[in-house]
């Protein structure tokens, strides 16, 4: 089912298996499929690139999407062969150069709200399915998901060097934290690209597998993810993706604190029943598997 509306949400009642959705306009799609969110940058004749109109449409997807019941699990993609190929430089760069100040840094400031301040802090889990080119700016979104699989023969690049410029947009601070210091600043200087298996092997994305696998295995992850206790993946994420910036005793605090917040936020109780089930029932096993929670999918495994 597709249905196309501009400046309002798709509905949120008849979601079912496979449902589609064209929203905000015609640069992002979204569809519902079993707990899952897919979400595909859609400027495939220009390889997803990345301009003001589809960014702002981006912000809207975001901010629905997360608290849309049809959503446990979003994952980010592209239409085509491309996860995207960065920044699009005649809309987002040329185009902004010749405007008022204000309409120029509302631009980027659309960017970067959805690129990393939105993706870094989801309240569900995010995974990036890099499906083909990742340049430049799309290591932002791609490394601020939680999960990144790509396909073997995707494309990778840090490309800025090649056009007169610096990786901006945060991807240097993006690639500071996933790649060690000499390989980030050889592919920051040369320009060169890499595969997705070369980006597994650096620790870019988190697995590479081959394309035709591509969506199956994504869909499988996603799953594993949908069966674990929502509150406890927010905390978990959150908690470690701000830790690093924090002194011992600074983390040890927050640590604490984050699990104390959890008693009063989480609607399932989930560490009180994982407690039960096995100290009490001995109906589960921690260290291999995930409790028993209502209405949550069946494992994957099982």
């Amino acid at each position: 089912m597709m249905a196309e509306s501009k400046g309002e949400e798709p509905r949120a009642s008849g979601a079912g298996r496979g449902e589609k959705v064209q929203s905000w306009g015609k640069n992002v799609l979204v569809e519902f499929e079993d707990g899952i969110a897919w979400v595909s940058l859609n400027r495939p004749e220009k390889r997803n690139a990345m301009n003001p109109a589809l960014n702002d449409e981006m912000v809207r997807v975001l901010d629905a999407l997360e608290t849309d019941a049809r959503c446990g699990v979003m994952v980010l993609t592209g239409t085509g062969d491309s996860f995207t190929a960065g920044m699009d430089l005649r809309e987002f760069f040329r185009d902004t150069d010749s405007v008022p100040h204000v309409e120029r840094m509302r631009a980027y400031r659309s960017a970067s709200e959805w690129h990393w301040r939105r993706l870094l802090q989801y309240y569900k889990p995010t995974i990036a399915m890099v499906n083909g080119w990742c340049f430049g700016g799309g290591f932002t979104p791609m490394i601020a998901c939680d999960v990144a699989v790509a396909a073997d023969d995707a494309v990778f690049g840090v490309s800025e060097i090649n056009w007169g410029i610096i990786p901006g947009g945060n991807v240097s601070k993006v690639l500071s934290l996933v790649m060690n210091q000499r390989k980030a600043l050889y592919y920051i200087m040369t320009g060169e690209t890499f595969t997705g298996k070369q980006a597994a092997e650096m620790g870019v994305v988190t697995e590479s597998v081959p394309r035709a696998k591509l969506r199956e295995r994504t869909t499988q992850v996603a799953k594993i993810l949908l069966g674990k206790n929502p509150t406890a993946l927010r905390q978990a994420k959150v908690a470690f993706k701000f830790m690093p910036d924090m002194t011992w005793e600074s983390s040890s605090d927050f640590l604490t604190a984050k699990i104390d917040q959890m008693k009063f936020i989480d609607t399932e109780q989930g560490r009180a029943t994982a407690m039960a089930q096995f100290l009490d029932d001995k109906t589960f096993r921690p260290g291999l598997e995930t409790f028993r929670r209502k209405d949550a999918p069946k494992n994957p495994k099982e």
